[in-house]
């Protein structure tokens, strides 16, 4: 909807409340035409059902307002004595068109003083709770979001189980531009599984006011650009999503408006200069394992390497061996000697499963053996005795990778070597040319709102010939610091400033074996209360919690205990 559509629906509003309650703002003592003036109707009505004049803004916050028009509603046909649970119902149900029986049909009389507290322990707990859901939603949308990480991705600066507290007010809240949703949840309703929104109507994009903006390094939470997933892990049509329903990502930000950004055998170099990284940031390249004696398992488990694969020989299994095992199992090959090889992740299969189930299995020590790791990992690994060599594996030059930006054959780039790439600024003109065009094309058609066409050697953008083209808002190039498992800007492209969410600052919870069944969820105690940006390594406050809330316990009985004597 654009601005004159918002205007002309905003004013139906306004007709629709002045016809449903001229009569009760009468009968309340006001004038008939105070029921038909903009924000100032709300403010009266406010007066009329004895409530705080300040709710009127929460009736202008988007999602929050869908939470209180029921509550005003219901509150307004009581202050006129409409106070059954059944009538309560009915305005709700009717979406407020309930309030025109009332103001036409029936002879009702205000109650001025009337009590605002619920009559019945059901409506004091339903009172208690619809007050949390809109405050818990106010926090949520504008303030602070929880999230959870499901990938490796940044591995190892954020973990697969590490949940964070995600900062909407860093960068400033981004205002919600799906108008009718389901509150604290994202795009998918829980248990039934349904999408938890309405495409229509839409809200323009609105940022609040922010204290910082996107620097580079920054990790940032933001709303996935190439979204049209539904569900993931489940095969069906794609669907296209409002900006702020996409699935949100996270990652690392290397390049900001006006960058000219280029990766060089994996390193990112930002204006000609590689990126130098924070002390707090651990990324991971792929290397190559060698030794002569085999590379064992243990030895990674002991440097605490997570992402890497176990490899069985196993007999003949029965079917209740096979259900035992295939939680664990990732793949499989058929030997011609009737035995099978098994393939699982880092855990391998438990002993005891091995046990119970009288499985024949040995695990295959491989002389070579591929795995993301750290400089820290890396120089253990070259300084123990066992292991002969660890080679970084880089892509060469020219070799063109699968299904990556700009997905043009003109651009043989891969996760290794890509660039230079410019990232646009709001306000700043490039040339176009066919040579050109693949690199902005979806900014152009698809975040900035404007149709192309080709003719030739011609280009033009909303039907008029252009060689040129301005942009009309900032963009950032974000990436994984697990670099070569990664699905980041390399293989989707810019992320425009209207996707930006926010930023990660703490770390409250963190778990191993997260993607397993939870009983085999362990915490991870030494990053459990961390901060997530900064300089140096992460900060636990852990201790200090403790400390304070022994403190907390150990005061409130001293407390207590004096009050009682």
């Amino acid at each position: 909807m654009n601005g004159t559509q918002w205007i002309i629906f905003i004013l139906i509003i306004q007709v629709i409340h002045f016809l449903g309650t001229w009569k009760l703002y009468v009968k309340a003592g006001r004038k008939a035409w105070e029921a038909a003036v903009p924000i100032y109707n709300a403010i009266i009505l406010m007066q009329i059902i004895n409530r705080p004049k300040w709710w009127v803004i929460l009736l202008f916050i988007p999602i929050i307002n869908l939470l209180m028009f029921p509550v005003i509603w219901v509150e307004t046909i009581r202050s006129f004595g409409r106070n059954s649970l059944v009538e309560s119902w009915l305005v709700v149900l009717t979406l407020g068109f309930y309030i025109y029986y009332v103001n036409y049909a029936l002879d009702v009389k205000y109650i001025e003083n009337r009590s605002l507290h619920p009559g019945t322990a059901l409506g004091e707990w339903v009172s208690s709770i619809v007050f949390a859901v809109v405050a818990a939603t106010l926090v949520h949308t504008y303030f602070i979001q929880p999230y959870v990480i499901p990938t490796g991705s940044l591995e190892r600066t954020l973990r697969v189980g590490d949940f964070l507290f995600v900062s909407k007010f860093h960068y400033g809240a981004r205002a919600p531009m799906t108008t009718v949703a389901a509150p604290m949840v994202h795009d998918t309703l829980p248990i039934i599984g349904t999408k938890s929104y309405l495409n229509k109507p839409q809200l323009p994009y609105f940022r609040l006011p922010g204290f910082t903006k996107v620097e580079r390094n920054d990790i940032v939470v933001f709303s996935w650009p190439a979204d049209t997933v539904r569900q993931f892990f489940r095969k069906e049509a794609g669907v296209k999503k409002p900006i702020d329903k996409k699935s949100n990502y996270v990652k690392r930000c290397v390049g900001i408006p006006g960058d000219s950004i280029e990766v060089i055998d994996g390193y990112v170099h930002v204006n000609g200069k590689q990126l130098e990284l924070p002390g707090s940031a651990k990324p991971q390249y792929d290397y190559l394992v060698y030794s002569q004696k085999g590379v064992s398992s243990r030895l990674f488990d002991q440097l605490g390497i997570t992402d890497f694969t176990r490899k069985y020989i196993s007999g003949p299994v029965n079917q209740e061996q096979v259900q035992a095992i295939s939680p664990y199992i990732k793949g499989y090959n058929q030997l011609g000697d009737g035995q099978l090889e098994l393939y699982t992740g880092s855990s391998g299969i438990p002993t005891g499963t091995i046990r119970k189930y009288r499985l024949s299995l040995k695990e295959v020590t491989d002389r070579e053996r591929l795995v993301p790791l750290t400089d820290e990992m890396v120089q253990t690994l070259r300084n123990d005795s066992g292991i002969d060599s660890v080679v970084r594996q880089i892509i060469p030059k020219g070799q063109r990778g699968i299904n990556l930006f700009p997905q043009s054959p003109d651009y043989p780039w891969n996760y290794s070597q890509m660039g230079p790439i410019y990232i646009p600024k709001e306000g700043t003109t490039v040339p176009l040319s066919l040579k050109v065009l693949p690199l902005y094309k979806k900014i152009i058609r698809e975040y900035e709102g404007n149709t192309i066409d080709i003719s030739g050697n011609q280009i033009s953008l909303n039907g008029e010939i252009v060689d040129s083209y301005t942009f009309k808002q900032d963009y950032y190039w974000m990436m994984g610091d697990n670099r070569d498992h990664s699905e980041d800007s390399r293989a989707w492209g810019y992320v425009p400033e209207n996707h930006i969410v926010g930023t990660p600052i703490f770390i409250w919870m963190s778990f191993d074996n997260f993607t397993e069944s939870i009983s085999n969820w362990r915490p991870r105690w030494n990053r459990i209360f961390t901060t997530v940006n900064g300089d140096g390594e992460p900060q636990s406050y852990f201790k200090y919690f403790l400390i304070l809330l022994v403190a907390y316990f150990v005061g409130s009985w001293f407390w207590k205990r004096k009050k009682s004597k």
